[in-house]
């Protein structure tokens, strides 16, 4: 039986450890199963943070595992991408307990080991189900094309990049992806697309130049070159996660503007929501406020969007100046709106403590889910 006080106490000794826990895992992993190896990408940093950010999701939701199960679901539907079969989670679930008992010592108890296994086996059919439920349906991978890309930004290290898929790309405004190159192998990254599902099936991404694969899709890749997408997964950026009719207070920094562009252009295909949106957009410096023209388009052509771009480090700068948390919180009274705030995490952190301070319920604040 699931014990959420020893999985969390025991979670938080194993934690202490940092690094040493996923590569303990990961270590005996793969020298249990040498055949797995190749489902992973040839630098382990990334993987070892997700995996890491994965558990915690699970014990944090440990008294109401029901909360966990939409997370899970997409761990399970997204992991088809790799390949992964229902064989494969007995040996991740031996090597999690190795773990686990490695770094616990004396206090790897019977009692401990049972709860436990018992919770990997619930993880294990939740996403096992899921991922069988999606195989009847969807790919496990779609096949996507570059057919346009831009360089933006004052510092040119943002591009948009729009790709066109062979087979529907089934996804909600503000719900995320990963994505593949060819010259990166298993190396999947998360973006998030800025439109909603158009008829043409066309897909924008805002790609800003941090680490190897967004620097390929900046600065190397161009039309023609070829991508595969994992399934959609999120929902806390999402409508569906709102009051219907509620008032939006949106905040963005750099290209986190793009799940919550998309949002505000499925809001305008239905003029009749009834919502108000307020949407800050931040940026050091004036000319990486690289989507306004567009976004003054939109609030021009709404009268429910207002949009209020905040630059922090940019003197010549005519407009708000400052943090854009603080920006938000000083600008109105915000209590009855949902908040959707993406960017960094030092700026998600910062501006939903102002809002906080502000009186804004935490419940009402969406943040991006930890990405698996």
């Amino acid at each position: 039986m699931v014990d959420p006080h020893l999985l969390r106490t025991s979670w938080a000794k194993v934690a202490q450890h940092g690094e040493q826990v996923p590569l303990f895992f990961y270590g005996h992993l793969f020298l249990s199963h040498p055949e797995v190896r190749s489902m992973f990408p040839p630098s382990m940093a990334a993987q070892r943070d997700r995996l890491v950010a994965a558990l915690g999701a699970v014990v944090a939701n440990v008294d109401n595992l029901d909360a966990a199960v939409p997370f899970l679901q997409g761990l399970g539907r997204d992991h088809r991408k790799f390949a992964v079969e229902p064989g494969h989670y007995p040996a991740v679930g031996a090597s999690l307990l190795a773990t686990l008992e490695q770094f616990l010592g004396p206090d790897w108890t019977p009692a401990v080991a049972e709860s436990w296994t018992e919770a990997y086996g619930i993880v294990a059919k939740v996403m096992t189900d899921a991922a069988a439920v999606a195989a009847e349906s969807a790919p496990p991978w779609w096949e996507a094309e570059v057919v346009a890309h831009e360089i933006l930004g004052g510092r040119r290290d943002i591009a948009r990049v729009t790709i066109a898929t062979r087979l529907p790309y089934p996804y909600a405004a503000g719900q995320s992806m990963t994505l593949e190159t060819a010259m990166a192998p298993a190396r999947w990254r998360f973006y998030t697309p800025a439109n909603p599902p158009r008829q043409d099936g066309l897909i924008e991404l805002h790609i800003k130049l941090i680490g190897a694969v967004s620097w390929q899709l900046v600065n190397v890749m161009g039309v023609g070159d070829r991508l595969r997408l994992g399934p959609p997964v999120g929902h806390q950026l999402t409508l569906a996660s709102t009051a219907p009719g509620t008032d939006l207070l949106m905040i963005a920094g750099s290209t986190g503007l793009a799940p919550l562009r998309a949002i505000v252009e499925d809001l305008a295909r239905t003029p009749d929501h009834g919502r108000r949106v307020t949407l800050f957009y931040g940026a050091r410096i004036a000319s990486d406020l690289y989507d306004l023209p567009r976004l003054e388009q939109l609030a021009a052509r709404h009268a429910w969007l207002t949009v209020i771009p905040v630059v922090s480090d940019d003197h010549a700068w005519e407009g708000r100046h400052g943090l854009v948390g603080d920006a938000a919180a000083a600008y109105g009274n915000w209590p009855g709106h949902e908040v959707f705030i993406v960017g960094s995490a030092g700026m998600c952190e910062h501006a939903a403590a102002r809002l906080k301070e502000a009186g804004v319920i935490p419940g009402a604040i969406h943040l991006e889910e930890s990405q698996p």
